[in-house]
């Protein structure tokens, strides 16, 4: 906890940019019956009954300095899935960054093998070369940041049912898009001085005779 709360003190630098990551499964739902659209002082009428059409995930990736964030729409969740991604973050989303700060939960595809899965060793060992990583404790998952824009995605964006991962991209994209030109943000306040005190419990007792 204290090691991810040390790196959301550092200053902003263009060349080791802190970046948040995590992810959320969306469910894929389709109509039974086409919605009344909505009429004056009347709202919208959705038949309580829906298809199935299966899930996608979301990948967050977003850096609070920056002002900035991604959200990638997959079929799956994979190891494979993941490394692709970081692959896009380290060579499209900052090409000039020295090294990516990279604080994300110990998800078992969250790891630089997945890279040694997906590509060749040389490729591998560049992208892995490119992260610093950090990562969430068990059950720490409320310290990372990319959590809490996930939630306000959610509110936003993702309270319609949505049948297909077409349309679950065109919503995240327009999302993400609107939300990076308000250079919208998180205020993070919490700090270690306030874990040592407020989760005083989660610290180890030492009698000191």
């Amino acid at each position: 906890m204290e090691d991810v709360l040390d790196v959301y003190k550092r200053l902003y630098d263009p060349f080791f940019p802190v970046v948040n990551m995590d992810e959320m499964p969306k469910q894929l739902i389709g109509e039974t019956r086409t919605p009344i659209p909505r009429k004056p002082g009347q709202a919208q009428r959705i038949d309580y009954e829906y298809v199935r059409n299966g899930t996608a995930n979301a990948f967050m990736f977003f850096s609070p300095l920056h002002n900035w964030r991604r959200v990638s729409i997959r079929k799956r969740k994979t190891a494979l899935d993941w490394a692709y991604e970081i692959k896009k973050l380290v060579d499209e989303d900052f090409p000039d960054a020295k090294k990516i700060v990279l604080v994300m939960d110990n998800l078992n595809t969250h790891k630089i093998a997945s890279l040694y899965k997906a590509f060749k060793p040389e490729e591998a060992h560049r992208l892995a070369s490119k992260l610093e990583i950090h990562f969430t404790p068990k059950h720490g998952s409320w310290l990372n940041m990319a959590e809490i824009e996930l939630s306000v995605l959610s509110r936003q964006a993702l309270s319609k049912r949505m049948n297909d991962i077409e349309t679950l991209t065109k919503r995240v994209e327009t999302w993400a898009r609107k939300r990076n030109e308000a250079k919208g943000t998180v205020d993070w306040q919490f700090t270690t001085e306030d874990a040592r005190i407020k989760l005083r419990k989660l610290y180890p007792s030492i009698n000191a005779n």
